[in-house]
């Protein structure tokens, strides 16, 4: 399976400080041992055939002529390998001598860059290679391409390499490169170890990777290298467009191997959205074409990369912070609309589920932040045909708790004389059923915002938006949807974090178990327990499978087929392939047969990284049709 990811390997050796054979020995073990895990883009430390601390041996023409032997060596030796081996290593180019990143593959050296930035103590032995263009320099008696213009491509991976100090320049080397295609950037390094300069430099690594929309792998020189005056811990850190893939053990004496897969198409893919990844240097690249070794990861041995399951939701230790940002985004878009009109009144249907409680909550944070009385929030729960005394209760105290106004004006008479109306028999419990019940609470909402010159605040979020759950006309229209841009594990999770960020006991009370609720429309008649019986998740599917699939349509476009293998990771031991492969059908066929509510959807905030406003985030003809998507999800073997 070809997903477009690549499998790189950050590698530490052992080294002996100016003892190049026994350094080979060890990159060549090393090297082994990273390709049999399936690596297939080997990135070694800085200067790590000599090792990085030799000082003035650098002068000795017997470490360079000795370097020099080594690199054969390894060439000899990536004959029978399946991967791209990058060393480093001190070269001579006519009388100067450069700190080079050379890169072998089945016995081949396809090319050598230079350093570029050398630090103050090293420009005693090194020179910069920012004038080397176009050039070729001789390794034994082979000419091989030379210089800081060169990036190395197979397929979609576009590589290429900067060498320690050249990650902190302000306009560093793979800068320049991403934007002229590199989409894996390489660094090798020979960095010393000093109290919290580690997680400075990860965030370096992954904030380069962010800005450049790219992998980047980073090996820094390890154990063996001269204490002197440093300690070198062995780095290796492994980052793809601002998220960390992986990072190995420090301080081994063992060497260090951290594997990772890029997902080098998703990278593309991200790209194609931006307009800054245009060839836009003076600086034209030499492309050197990786021959011999398929690059490709089969994803059928698995992958070494996060499949996030819920995409939407922040890590633990960001969740306040996160959480915190969500609601004042919400809470802004909708001062904003208020203030404009110089409404004072909103009016919203609080049902006791959880989109309605969000919309409540944001309501009141934003009558709190403008001064006006809460008062003129007003929540009006509509019972039904399908209310169950749970969520009745918990809406009823949720709103007493909050101190808005409250009304309850039931829906069932009014809905039983529009059956007979319209012919329906009460006891067919059809669409017409369920949307009947919709409408009508939609209609008294609208009805009693125009009596009291209010606002009707929508809740339905943007999952139920996704799939088109939502009744066309009825809870799909509002004045305002200040839920649209919110998916629902987000909702949930936003509405937990209201309970316990509440001073109120008996609040957080009542939102935790809202949260704990049964998702519902509440449109079928309970059962004779009173309980709900109408369970969205068993019509529609689970709403964290959903999510995790909107986003990966939305944010990277990927195919049915990698969507369901990312799934398959993500969710592993908890759906089985089948209910992801049903499910997945279940999302595109909702997918685009619903685009036509969202086509005129109401006014609402965008609040994550993707949206499906109709008027810029995502824009689909109503009539297009999902046969390629659904022919793909059908051929899925699951």
């Amino acid at each position: 399976m070809d997903f477009g990811f690549l499998r790189v390997a950050a590698v530490v050796p052992k080294v002996n400080v100016a003892d190049c054979e026994y350094n080979v020995t060890s990159i060549i073990e090393s090297a082994k041992q990273a390709c049999c895990a399936g690596a297939k883009v080997l990135v070694f430390p800085e200067l790590c055939v000599t090792a990085y601390t030799c000082g003035d041996l650098f002068a000795q023409t017997t470490l360079i002529a000795s370097a020099t032997c080594g690199l054969e060596q390894i060439r000899n030796a990536s004959a029978s390998l399946d991967c791209v081996i990058v060393v480093g290593a001190p070269l001579l180019r006519g009388a100067s001598l450069y700190d080079c990143a050379v890169v072998i593959s089945k016995g081949r050296y396809l090319g050598v860059v230079p350093k570029i930035y050398n630090t103050v103590v090293e420009k005693r032995w090194f020179e910069s290679g920012a004038e080397c263009l176009c050039g070729y320099i001789k390794i034994s008696s082979e000419e091989v391409p030379f210089g800081r213009d060169l990036i190395f491509v197979q397929g979609e991976a576009k590589i290429a390499i900067e060498i320690g100090e050249d990650l902190f320049a302000p306009i560093s080397p793979s800068v320049i490169a991403s934007v002229n295609g590199a989409n894996v950037l390489l660094n090798l390094s020979a960095s010393s170890d000093a109290m919290g300069k580690y997680e400075s430099l990860k965030k370096t690594v992954e904030s380069v990777s962010a800005r450049c929309i790219a992998g980047y792998v980073y090996a820094s020189a390890g154990y063996g290298e001269s204490t002197t005056d440093f300690v070198y811990s062995g780095k290796t850190i492994v980052a793809e467009n601002g998220a960390l893939l992986a990072e190995g053990h420090r301080f081994s004496l063992n060497g260090t191997i951290t594997i990772a897969d890029v997902d080098v198409q998703k990278i593309n893919i991200a790209r194609r959205k931006e307009n800054t990844f245009n060839a836009n240097s003076e600086l034209s690249y030499r492309e050197i074409e990786i021959e011999g070794v398929d690059l490709v990861h089969d994803c059928a041995l698995g992958i070494k990369h996060t499949a996030e399951k819920l995409p939407f939701i922040p890590a633990e230790n960001k969740k306040q912070e996160y959480c915190s940002e969500v609601i004042d985004i919400q809470v802004a878009g909708l001062v904003k609309r208020l203030q404009v009109t110089g409404i004072k009144s909103v009016v919203l249907g609080v049902s006791g589920g959880l989109d309605s409680t969000l919309a409540l909550l944001v309501c009141h944070k934003a009558f709190e932040c403008l001064g006006y009385d809460v008062k003129g929030v007003v929540g009006i729960t509509m019972p039904g045909f399908g209310t169950t005394g749970r969520t009745y209760n918990n809406a009823l105290n949720l709103m007493s708790e909050l101190g808005i106004t409250q009304k309850e004006i039931s829906i069932k008479k009014s809905v039983l004389q529009h059956f007979e109306d319209i012919g329906h028999d009460v006891n067919v419990h059809d669409v017409t059923y369920e949307n009947s019940q919709a409408r009508e609470r939609t209609q008294i909402l609208m009805d009693y915002a125009n009596r009291c010159n209010g606002l009707v605040l929508g809740t339905g979020d943007m999952s139920e938006l996704a799939l088109g759950w939502a009744t066309y006309n009825g809870d799909h229209m509002s004045m305002y949807g200040v839920n649209a841009g919110i998916p629902k594990t987000l909702v949930q999770e936003l509405v937990r974090w209201f309970a316990y960020n509440s001073e109120n006991e008996k609040v957080r009370e009542i939102l935790l178990d809202i949260v704990d609720t049964p998702i519902s429309p509440e449109l079928m008649p309970s059962d004779d327990k009173g309980n709900i019986t109408q369970k969205t998740e068993d019509l529609v599917g689970p709403y964290e499978l959903h999510d995790f699939f909107l986003f990966n349509v939305l944010k990277y476009g990927f195919t049915p087929s990698k969507i369901y293998f990312l799934a398959k990771t993500a969710f592993e031991g908890d759906y089985d392939d089948a209910t992801i492969k049903k499910w997945l059908h279940t999302f595109y066929r909702r997918f685009f047969t619903q685009q036509f509510k969202r086509s005129c959807l109401p006014d609402g905030p965008k609040t994550c990284v993707v949206g499906l406003s109709p008027r810029g985030e995502w824009q689909m003809p109503s009539d297009a049709t999902a046969r390629l998507w659904l022919e793909e999800c059908d051929k899925i073997e699951a």
